[in-house]
């Protein structure tokens, strides 16, 4: 096993670590995030929730369906809204018109027009005692990313990522579409769950694929401008939103951007590491052999001759790895947990999706309910996720991935409790700098979920990296699935929800300290090298958490030079010069 995978290297020497074809079938492979952002934030604006109040039989009318709302500030308006003991007025009450002093509960309700003339909550009345179906249309979403992926990041570890990708891609666009046009609530939840499926299986599949086709110290950089992509998603929710009224044609478009991913098919190739891993070599080569041609023209086309012919009396070496490795062992999520070391990563990398996706959707699904336009307010926290993914990235090359996410977790969650009770009250001037630290709680997770992607396929071999990834960020999912309901606990106490966040992602910041350093280390290829990767590597094991070399001999590797990550290392200066 260790000459196949000294091979594997070689072979991926010859495409080097970045270069036109890496670029080029990056530019595709983002378009899936771009497509995951518009999909994932869609709900904020096609079922957003505008300011409302009971409609008052008095004043209001009901014309052929449609109400005919008067005058907020009409007299009999304000007269019939109780107040509550904080000084705003109700929007789930009325006064009793015979009795002032009687709170009765709303009928039918008036919506803000504003900024939204449509949306499924208006349609629905998705608010007071029904708020629960806003929730339960965000979280059954979630639900179907939790689902996707554990199902389809084994499929892709099974099958390759570029099936799986095809087939979300083309699920995702359909779902996306019809759902616009679903009349009942319950066929609506049903759709909103396949959605989910297809985008988490977009996500992930193209993540792993370009992680796996770029050299190590390109793999950060490649990994920020991913998510940076999704962002671009946020920005494309809030301006569609803020064109275009009408929640149907609104979210048929939404749906519709995922016809980006179909050319993918003819233009995207299957990851050469994931077709060595099979015992495919033969097919990886000719995947390298198209690489190494775009970047190099024919410089290494005698190399890659040579080495289809070292090492075999047959003149075809890859003959007798397939021979060697066919049929190769199918792993399981089973596999993540038979042993200690790869068992407790596996435990913290999940909670570290936890936190870092119920925070970050906790503010990115909730910005309707900050102070300002909705459509501003999204398309900024949109935009502050750029630059925190430009500075994260140039940092994780600095201080590596373990202190930077921990830094990053604990001024998030700071953050959302310090924004929590300056939100608490209605001073506005509190609450615009509420908006504010929200921002700067988001700026912090955002980079923060950007390292755990980079993180969690670095941190697992090549055997199971998808279903590592895919179990890991069921995870995500699974906080994500929860984030709208702990948002309802904001009617028991507002500052409460935000505070669960912020409590959540310190607890994780300070438990990913016992994760091991990945910066500039090779990925590991088998469930061997999986589990004692960074053996007694914790931020407490040296000075500020840099590696310590688990043994002796790791150390005598490291001073001559010939350890696997010195010769990425070289292999990639060598690449670059």
């Amino acid at each position: 096993m260790k000459k196949v995978d000294n091979d594997l290297e070689e072979l991926m020497g010859f495409m080097g670590p970045f270069g036109r074809y890496q670029m080029f079938q990056f530019v595709l492979l983002a378009l899936a995030s771009v497509n995951a952002g518009v999909h994932m934030l869609s709900l904020v604006t096609v079922a957003a929730v505008p300011e409302h109040r009971c409609f008052v039989p008095e004043v209001d009318e009901l014309v052929n369906g449609s109400v005919r709302a008067a005058a907020w500030n009409h007299s009999d308006v304000v007269s019939r809204r109780p107040v509550r003991p904080d000084g705003s007025l109700d929007a789930c009450h009325l006064l009793d018109a015979a009795n002032g002093s009687a709170w009765m509960p709303c009928e039918r309700w008036v919506f803000d027009d504003t900024h939204y003339l449509s949306s499924r909550a208006i349609e629905w009345e998705m608010v007071c005692d029904r708020r629960w179906m806003e929730a339960l249309a965000k979280s059954v979403y979630m639900s179907g990313l939790l689902v996707g992926a554990v199902l389809l990041g084994n499929q892709a570890d099974r099958f390759g990522r570029k099936p799986v990708f095809m087939a979300a891609a083309v699920l995702q666009l359909v779902v996306g579409t019809v759902v616009a046009f679903v009349p009942d609530f319950w066929s609506f939840l049903a759709l909103r769950f396949l959605y989910g499926v297809g985008t988490v299986g977009t996500l992930s599949s193209s993540f792993v694929l370009i992680m796996e086709m770029v050299g190590p110290s390109y793999r950060t950089g490649c990994g920020m401008a991913f998510q940076s992509s999704f962002s671009v998603g946020i920005v494309l929710v809030a301006l569609w939103g803020y064109l275009i009224p009408d929640r149907q044609l609104l979210q048929a478009l939404y749906g519709l951007h995922s016809l980006l991913l179909l050319p993918q098919w003819w233009l995207v190739d299957e990851s050469a590491r994931w077709l060595w891993s099979q015992g495919r070599s033969r097919d990886a080569v000719r995947v390298v052999t198209r690489a190494s041609r775009m970047n190099y023209g024919d410089k290494y086309k005698s190399d890659i001759a040579n080495f289809l012919r070292k090492d075999s009396a047959t003149a075809d070496a890859t003959a007798d790895v397939v021979e060697d490795e066919a049929p190769a062992p199918q792993m399981s999520i089973k596999d993540l947990f038979k042993t200690p070391n790869m068992c407790r990563r596996m435990f913290n990398v999940s909670l570290n999706w936890f936190a870092n996706s119920l925070v970050y959707y906790g503010l990115s699904l909730n910005t309707g309910g900050l102070a300002g336009n909705p459509f501003l307010i999204l398309a900024i926290a949109g935009v502050v996720d750029v630059p925190s993914y430009i500075l994260t990235g140039i940092l994780m090359n600095l201080w590596g991935r373990r202190s930077l996410i921990s830094t990053l977790m604990i001024l998030g969650g700071l953050a959302c409790i310090t924004a929590a009770y300056l939100s608490s009250g209605d001073d506005p001037v509190a609450g615009s700098a509420a908006t504010a630290i929200v921002m700067i709680g988001k700026f912090f997770i955002a980079g923060s979920f950007a390292i755990i992607y980079n993180y969690s396929t670095e941190l697992f071999p090549t055997a199971v990296r998808n279903t590592a990834l895919g179990a890991s960020s069921m995870c995500a999912r699974i906080s994500g699935a929860l984030c709208p309901f702990i948002s309802l606990l904001d009617s028991l106490n507002k500052a409460l929800p935000s505070t669960i966040f912020g409590c959540v992602a310190i607890t994780s910041g300070l438990l990913s300290l016992f994760l091991p350093e990945t910066l500039g280390r090779p990925l590991p290829q088998t469930m061997e090298e999986g589990e004692h990767f960074g053996d007694g590597d914790t931020a407490f094991s040296g000075c500020l958490g840099r590696r310590r070399p688990a043994s002796r001999a790791a150390s005598e590797r490291g001073r001559r030079g010939d350890s696997p990550t010195h010769q990425s290392l070289r292999q990639d200066s060598h690449e670059m010069s």
